[in-house]
């Protein structure tokens, strides 16, 4: 059994054909939007139909209905319309307002509609990794495309001055570089104290967050959580992370699954540590200075 999205039959009397006008009450119309699917009766010719659009046609805006059994017909928008047993003037549809631009980027800059791309400059960031990259280009990729600054990770900090002896950095040509566990006595304080040594000065920056992954940069807040975790010494972190936390640790792909939460839970610069913010600030300052 099919739904008659019509209804009853609108004429009076249930007879058919059109009702003899001045049968009707007389009755101010009111505005209508054609809608699509708004069910209308058309006075004159007695014929019943959905919406199915409206266009122009021949300088004026017309209504295509279509009836129970598939026939359509066009008729001129205005007066000569019932619906729901009431007079309308038949109007064109409202269109819906343009949502408003944003004003402010992710990372909290003025936005700059309609921008285009910067050619990239010479000048690189870098990152350790693949979750690095994807964390820095949701909240400062717009920043960084009208600035022309392409972000590479690196995959880790290991081969930092073989890659850089490689890309030769060198007066507008600079490297920022953005490292993990950036604490004194660290691995990653060594590497970058030697990378600095292998280029000429000023032309490359190491800056680095106390954490042990960038997962941690992100407020836990966003994700239900307290704090993040202490992970025993000996356990991969990740790993141990999720195994703390309760989600899946163990599958194939457990952590791009998290990593994919993670990164989704991460709206503006605001649901970042401050820790982070400053680094990528200066890094991208760094590598646009003149």
């Amino acid at each position: 059994m099919s739904t008659d999205r019509y209804g009853s039959d609108v004429l009076a009397g249930g007879r058919a054909g059109p009702r003899p006008a001045h049968h009707r009450p007389a009755r101010t119309s009111r505005p209508q939007p054609a809608e699509p699917g708004l069910v209308v009766e058309d006075v004159s010719t007695g014929f019943v139909g959905a919406v199915v659009r409206v266009e122009k046609s021949g300088g004026q805006h017309v209504v295509v209905l279509e009836d129970r059994r598939g026939r359509t017909r066009t008729f001129t928008l205005g007066p000569g319309f019932w619906v729901e047993g009431e007079p309308v003037l038949l109007t064109p549809p409202v269109r819906a307002a343009a949502p408003a631009r944003p004003t402010r980027t992710a990372s909290g800059s003025l936005a700059v509609p309609d921008a285009p791309a910067r050619v990239a400059r010479a000048s690189r960031i870098w990152v350790e990794g693949k979750h690095d990259a994807e964390l820095v280009e949701k909240v400062w990729g717009d920043d960084l495309r009208v600035e022309g600054v392409v972000v590479e990770p690196l995959q880790g900090a290991d081969h930092l001055v073989d890659e850089l002896r490689a890309f030769r950095p060198g007066p507008g040509r600079r490297v920022g570089v953005l490292v993990d566990h950036l604490v004194p006595g660290s691995k990653e304080s060594r590497i970058a104290a030697e990378a600095l040594r292998a280029v000429p000065a000023g032309t490359v920056k190491v800056l680095g967050h106390p954490y042990v992954d960038v997962w941690q940069a992100v407020r836990p807040q966003r994700l239900g959580l307290a704090a993040w975790p202490v992970v025993e010494r000996g356990t991969e972190w990740k790993t141990g992370v999720l195994r703390r936390i309760g989600w899946d640790a163990d599958s194939p792909h457990a952590t791009a699954r998290a990593w994919a939460r993670i990164l989704g839970s991460v709206r503006t610069y605001a649901d970042l540590d401050p820790a982070l913010l400053a680094r990528v600030e200066e890094l991208i300052d760094f590598v646009t200075a003149d």
